[in-house]
C-alpha cells in the first residue's frame, strides 16, 4: 500500500514539474491573481478566465458557431451549384463530340462520294 502512495506522489511532482516548466502555472497565478485583484467580481469567473487566457467569451464562442454554420450552408449550396454546372459541362462536351463525329463521318462520306463521281485532274 505504502508504494501505491510513494507512485501517486512520484506521478503529481512530475505532473507539476510539466505545469511548471510548461509554463501553465504561472499564467494561471497570474489569471487568479487578477481576478482577486478585481473590485467587482465578475459575474462568471470561468468566462473571465477564459477570456485572460485569451479562448474567446461564450457570446464570442456561438456567434463563431453561428457563423461557422451559415458558411457551411452556403459552402454545401455552391458545391451542389458547381456540381450541376460539371454535368452540363459534360453534355455539352458530350454533344460537341458526337455532332463533331457525325460531322466527320458525313466529311468522309461526301469526300468518298466526290471521289467516285470526279475523275483526277491531270
Amino acid at each position: 500500500m505504502m508504494r501505491y502512495k510513494e507512485e501517486k506522489e512520484v506521478k503529481k511532482e512530475a505532473f507539476r514539474k510539466y505545469l511548471e516548466s510548461s509554463g501553465v502555472l504561472d499564467s494561471l497565478t497570474k489569471v487568479l491573481v487578477s481576478l482577486y485583484e478585481q473590485n467587482d467580481k465578475p459575474s462568471s469567473a470561468l468566462e473571465f478566465i477564459q477570456q485572460k487566457l485569451g479562448g474567446p467569451s461564450v457570446s464570442d464562442y456561438e456567434k463563431l458557431q453561428a457563423e461557422k454554420s451559415d458558411l457551411q450552408i452556403k459552402y454545401n449550396e455552391l458545391l451542389a451549384k458547381h456540381q450541376e454546372t460539371l454535368r452540363e459541362l459534360n453534355g455539352v462536351k458530350s454533344l460537341h463530340s458526337r455532332n463533331s463525329s457525325k460531322d466527320d463521318a458525313d466529311r468522309e462520306t461526301l469526300e468518298a462520294e466526290h471521289s467516285t463521281l470526279v475523275p483526277p485532274h491531270h
